[in-house]
């Protein structure tokens, strides 16, 4: 049986001030829309919070994917959930207490993820392997959209679901990072499960086509 491939049309290059009209154009081909929140201090970027996932949370029923680039993000679990984030990541160095993030996560209804940069060695993700949903293999340094994908970086997808197996536990792997439809077939062959991909789709002349070319890609 073939494997699905998971789409998550990242908002980060979407026209805010049409954002209505960018979410119907990419719903139907969507499985999770994804929602990058930056805080100008883990990454060089500022982005928005909850009250802005809320208004997102109004304009469709596809489920939200909330990737926290920010510090301290025990703090902020609660309201991106309370926001309505269904799936919720963070990154390996945000915090010291992984652990009680991830029961928070899950303790409050939203699938739990870890996400690592390419600077991260993997083995500092092994030990929380047994108690993600899914990890978040990021292909660029987090930040900024339109950035080229770091082909070296699809190995760790290997890597990952190599040393979740050897744990006796199945992790899905969403990689996030320069993601387009030149390089979307070496993603997928990977072993991916979820691609991001972002200035592809709402950097293009229109936004429902790039989806559907991707959607098409990811079926054929």
């Amino acid at each position: 049986m073939q494997r699905r491939v998971k789409l998550a049309p990242s908002i980060l290059n979407a026209d805010f001030s049409a954002l209505r009209g960018a979410i119907a154009d990419v719903e139907p081909f969507s499985d999770y829309i994804h929602l990058d929140v930056m805080d100008g201090h883990f990454v060089p970027n500022l982005t928005f919070g909850p009250l802005v996932v809320e208004a997102i949370r109004k304009l469709t029923d596809v489920p939200l994917d909330c990737h926290l680039m920010i510090y301290n993000p025990p703090e902020w679990i609660e309201a991106f959930r309370d926001a309505g984030a269904d799936r919720i990541s963070f990154h390996l160095r945000s915090c010291r207490d992984h652990e009680s993030v991830i029961r928070a996560i899950r303790h409050l209804g939203a699938s739990p993820g870890l996400a690592i940069s390419p600077e991260v060695p993997l083995f500092e993700l092994k030990p929380y392997l047994g108690m993600v949903d899914f990890v978040v293999v990021m292909c660029v340094y987090p930040g900024f959209g339109g950035q080229k994908l770091m082909p070296e970086m699809l190995n760790r997808v290997t890597a990952v679901k190599r040393d979740a197996a050897e744990q006796g536990v199945t992790v899905e792997v969403e990689v996030d990072g320069g993601v387009k439809t030149g390089n979307l077939e070496q993603v997928i062959s990977a072993g991916t499960d979820t691609v991001v991909v972002g200035s592809s789709i709402f950097g293009s002349g229109n936004v429902a086509e790039a989806a559907r070319d991707i959607r098409n890609i990811l079926d054929g």
